[in-house]
């Protein structure tokens, strides 16, 4: 089995493209062993001295689909793999921007989560705390934006730049190459090509 961390945040779309790969890979029956981890772009945005952006009610606007998907991992995992998909497309491919509950909602209620119960569990802020306590986490690799695989003892952060055919296999050997390329070669700091290919 494979087993990695993987990080995001729905305004990012190189997370989207890399966490419907790993979706799709999951959908076609590929043994992936994922912990998704909730990391906010908005906490290396804000102003000097400011409070945490999960202890600001300022942000929680921009932080509620990621706070929203911690509650549905945590207290309706049936549901959470669906959601995740369905947060990242509805940002992505209909722009909604998911800074408001009603819009999420109408996301969500189709997947079949209960969202009172949502509501209940942001309404203590335990979501809050847990994006907070998995950024801090992600602070000892040094992680800078989404996403971010954590594999073993290293982190690696990757753009790629197409979302799924519709081809979970071809999916899951994506997911695969660069998970092993992670844990066999850390000696390869940096792979970027210079042109964005067509």
């Amino acid at each position: 089995m494979t087993s990695f961390g993987l990080s995001y945040d729905y305004r990012c779309p190189f997370a989207k493209n890399i966490h419907l790969h790993v979706l799709s890979a999951l959908a076609g029956g590929t043994d992936f062993d994922v912990e998704f981890i909730p990391w906010t772009m908005s906490q290396g945005h804000r102003a000097p001295g400011a409070i945490d952006v999960w202890d600001d009610p300022a942000h929680d606007s921009a932080l509620l689909a990621l706070a929203v998907s911690v509650s549905v991992r945590d207290q309706q995992p049936e549901f959470f793999l669906a959601s995740h998909e369905a947060l990242f497309r509805a940002r992505h491919e209909r722009a909604i921007r998911l800074v408001d509950l009603s819009e999420i909602e109408g996301v969500l209620r189709p997947v079949g989560v209960d969202m009172e119960r949502v509501r209940a569990d942001l309404a203590t802020r335990r979501p809050h705390r847990v994006i907070g306590e998995n950024y801090r986490a992600m602070e000892a690799y040094e992680a800078f934006g989404v996403p971010t695989f954590v594999v073993g003892t290293d982190a690696t952060f990757v753009r790629y730049m197409k979302p799924p055919s519709g081809d979970a296999v071809a999916s899951a050997q994506i997911i695969e190459s660069l998970v092993t390329l992670m844990a066999h070669q850390p000696e390869l700091n940096e792979f970027k090509h210079t042109r964005v290919s067509n």
